[in-house]
C-alpha cells in the first residue's frame, strides 16, 4: 500500500499518522530525497526512507511522537558517521540525510482525501512541508519536482510535485495483464488496463489497475499521451488487433513501446505495417518480442521480464 492510502486507511480509523520524508541528502546515503514512510501511532507503517538502524530508529521516534500527536512539524538530520555526536545515525556510510516529521490528524482528513482522490485519477498537485505542518495546492506546478530550503530548524520548507508517475497503459486485458498490473501497482506506476471485450474474467478481476476501459481499438492514439512518463504495452486477444494498436501508437514519442509475440509474428506485423507506409526506423523503437529474455514459461514469470525491461528503459537516461 502506498503512504497516501495507508495515511488515509489510518486516519478512517482514527489513528495518528507521522509522515517521514527525506529532505535533504549529501554524500552516501540510503535515502533518496523524496523517499518517504507512513508510521501509524498503533505502530503499522509502510514505505522506506532507506533502512538500516536509522530507519529503525526515525521509526521509534515517530511512533512517539504520532502517540502523543505532537502538532509542531520539525526536521532531524542523520550523518552516517561515528562521531556525529546526537545526530549519528548508525550507519557509517559516511553520508548524512535531513528528515521532516509531519502529523496527519483528523484535522488532515480533508488534505489526505483529496491527495489520494487527484492520485487515483493521474493528476497531481505540489506537496508543501514546513515548520507549520503540510499543504496540497493542485493548481501549483513545481518548476524542479522538488524544492528544499532550509534557513533553521524553525524557518524551513520542502515542496514535491506528486502524482508525476509514470503510467503503463496496457492494451489486452488477458491472462497477461493481470500479474503485470500487480507488479506495476508495487512498482508505483499509474497502471491503465484497455480491452475491446465484454465479460473478460481478467478484465473483471483486475483489482490493480488505477482505471479500466472497453474500448474500440480502431481509435486509440489519443488515450496515450506522448512524453517522458508514457509506456506502452500490447497484448491484445489477436495479431490482427495488435498490429491495429501497433500502428496508432509506433509513431508517438513515448519511453517505451513494447508488443508480445513470437518472432514470426513480429515479422509479419512489422512486414504488414512497413506496407501500410510505416517506417523502420518507427518499427527499431518497439520492444518486440518484449520483455528482457530469461526463458519465461508462466504468465507471472513473462509479466516479470516485462517489468525488468521496462524498469531498464525507466532508470537510463538517453
Amino acid at each position: 500500500m502506498d503512504v497516501w492510502s495507508f495515511i488515509q486507511k489510518e486516519l478512517s480509523e482514527n489513528n495518528n499518522v507521522m509522515l517521514i520524508t527525506v529532505v535533504e541528502r549529501n554524500g552516501s546515503s540510503p535515502g533518496i530525497v523524496g523517499f518517504k514512510m507512513a508510521i501509524s501511532e498503533t505502530g503499522a507503517m509502510t514505505g522506506s526512507i532507506g533502512g538500516g538502524v536509522m530507519e529503525y530508529n526515525m521509526v521509534e521516534l515517530a511512533k512517539k511522537e504520532a502517540k502523543i500527536g505532537n502538532q509542531k512539524a520539525f526536521i532531524k538530520k542523520q550523518i552516517h558517521k561515528a562521531d556525529a555526536g546526537k545526530d549519528k545515525s548508525g550507519l557509517m556510510c559516511s553520508g548524512e540525510q535531513t528528515h521532516a516529521f509531519t502529523l496527519f490528524d483528523s484535522s488532515k482528513k480533508e488534505i489526505i482525501n483529496n491527495i489520494t482522490n487527484r492520485l487515483d485519477k493521474g493528476e497531481n498537485g505540489a506537496l508543501t512541508l514546513n515548520q507549520n505542518g503540510i499543504s496540497f495546492d493542485e493548481t501549483i506546478t513545481v518548476s524542479n519536482k522538488i524544492n528544499y530550503q532550509f534557513r533553521n530548524e524553525e524557518n524551513w520548507e520542502y515542496t514535491e510535485q506528486i502524482g508525476l508517475k509514470p503510467t503503463l497503459y496496457i492494451f489486452g486485458a488477458g491472462h497477461v495483464s493481470l500479474p503485470m498490473s500487480q507488479i506495476f501497482r508495487i512498482l508505483d506506476f499509474n497502471v491503465v488496463v484497455y480491452d475491446n471485450r465484454d465479460e473478460l474474467s481478467t478484465f473483471e478481476n483486475n483489482q490493480y489497475a488505477h482505471r479500466k476501459k472497453i474500448i474500440d481499438f480502431k481509435e486509440i492514439s489519443d488515450l496515450v499521451p506522448e512524453g517522458e512518463n508514457s509506456y506502452a504495452v500490447i497484448m491484445t486477444v489477436g495479431h490482427k488487433s495488435d498490429e491495429l494498436v501497433l500502428k496508432q501508437l509506433v509513431t508517438k514519442k513515448l519511453k517505451y513501446l513494447g508488443m508480445i509475440g513470437s518472432k514470426n509474428k513480429v515479422k509479419t506485423i512489422y512486414d504488414s505495417l512497413i506496407n501500410k507506409g510505416i517506417s523502420e526506423t518507427d518499427l527499431a523503437k518497439v520492444d518486440s518480442p518484449i520483455g528482457l529474455s530469461i526463458n519465461s514459461k508462466s504468465t507471472a514469470e513473462i509479466a516479470i521480464s516485462i517489468a525488468a525491461k521496462i524498469i531498464q528503459v525507466k532508470n537510463t537516461n538517453k
